[in-house]
């Protein structure tokens, strides 16, 4: 094993077997000169991959890392690459309630520094068991609530949450955080930018790309830069809907029948099983999030349609709120394009263009989101009332 993928694996994926499983890459980008970084790594199911981000801010007291990433040897090497030059890290954010994706690192990163206080979202919970957090390897004397134990740094940052919202199982709640010396607010889940590109991290491995660029399981994986624009596309289609409008699902038999081709049974190709069609027309779809020459803010499909279907009002203060904040420049989300440069006018346009649009659709492709909210209710695994 090199020494570069040594450092890359990630031995606590099979608690959440999402790909890359046990090795994660780690692009770091600074985002706001000497103030503000990225660390990006893949995750997603099988080929359906997108970038993770956790983000770093300067203070004047050392650093804070917000919505940790997978602890590997390469992130921890870069991470003292800027504790040289910018102190050491203070305090590690789990700013979500609910997402696994971001709070499965926190243990790993909370022993990688142990002088750092871990702050974490109320309303935490675990599945299938509710365990204390530290069962779940959170250090007891250094984890804090927000808000019930105050914040950190409130002379630097500003809290804002988003929630609760009564899940059934559980509940999501989101905590942006506001950095002023950088003009930048860091955002978990609830607000997106698509950018029509393919992130700079599938550069070291394109193949999920290609993967998903292919009209057919017998074509061979081609590397062009349409095609790995093609593949993106499709893969956020996929992130945003389950199952968009345009993708015909084929039959086992036909998706098996196409696997035969020589040449095309590699690992990398899941042995030619590709049981999908994209119809005519799937590129407009992907248009609709993206819609002209800039990414800009959004709410994910699928929180819109299964955690704030019936608590919009709640999501439109919360953005209210941030629109209120003096000085915002960017936004920084956990997931897809950062930074994104964002004013107060901007997020009072969205607020506008929320309250006006039809909201949590069930036509198109949001048909499947919808399917899945009905029987969801239906089952009585999520409450019909909007109290939270």
């Amino acid at each position: 094993m090199s020494d570069a993928v040594a450092d890359q694996r990630w031995p606590w994926w099979p608690l959440l077997p999402l790909y890359p499983y046990g090795r994660r890459r780690t692009l770091v980008r600074e985002l706001v000169p000497g103030l503000v970084w990225g660390f990006e790594q893949l995750q997603g199911l099988f080929y359906v991959a997108v970038p993770i981000r956790m983000t770093v801010v300067r203070l004047r007291e050392g650093l804070l890392l917000y919505a940790p990433v997978a602890a590997t040897a390469e992130v921890i090497q870069e991470l003292r690459s800027l504790e040289a030059r910018h102190g050491p890290v203070v305090t590690i954010v789990l700013p979500t309630s609910s997402g696994l994706e971001h709070k499965l690192p926190v243990p790993a990163m909370a022993r990688a520094f142990p002088r750092a206080q871990v702050w974490v979202s109320p309303k935490q919970w675990s599945f299938p068991l509710s365990l204390p957090l530290d069962w779940l390897g959170f250090p007891a004397d250094r984890t804090r609530v927000l808000f019930e134990d105050g914040v950190p740094h409130g002379d630097a940052l500003s809290w804002h949450p988003l929630g609760p919202v009564n899940l059934g199982i559980g509940t999501f709640l989101e905590v942006a955080v506001f950095h002023r010396s950088s003009g930048a607010l860091l955002v978990t889940d609830a607000l997106v930018a698509i950018a029509p590109d393919p992130p700079q991290l599938f550069d070291a491995d394109p193949r999920p790309l290609l993967f998903h660029a292919r009209e057919r399981g017998d074509e061979q994986l081609q590397d062009t830069a349409e095609r790995r624009r093609r593949g993106w596309w499709r893969m956020v289609l996929f992130a945003s809907y389950f199952r968009p409008e345009f993708l015909q699902v084929l039959p086992l038999a036909e998706a098996l029948a196409l696997s035969c081709r020589v040449g095309v049974r590699q690992a990398e190709a899941y042995f030619g099983i590709y049981p999908f069609r994209w119809l005519p027309g799937w590129e407009a779809d992907f248009e609709a999030l993206f819609r002209g020459g800039q990414p800009h803010l959004q709410i994910a499909p699928v929180l819109e349609r299964l955690v704030f279907p019936r608590s919009k009002e709640l999501l439109l203060g919360w953005i209210r709120e941030l629109a209120g904040i003096d000085s915002l420049a960017w936004i920084i989300p956990a997931h897809y394009t950062a930074p994104v440069h964002c004013t107060s006018q901007d997020l009072c346009n969205l607020a506008g263009e929320l309250e006006t649009r039809d909201w949590a659709c069930s036509e198109g492709s949001w048909r499947f989101l919808a399917g899945l909210d009905n029987n969801l209710l239906r089952w009585r695994i999520i409450p019909r009332s909007v109290q939270n």
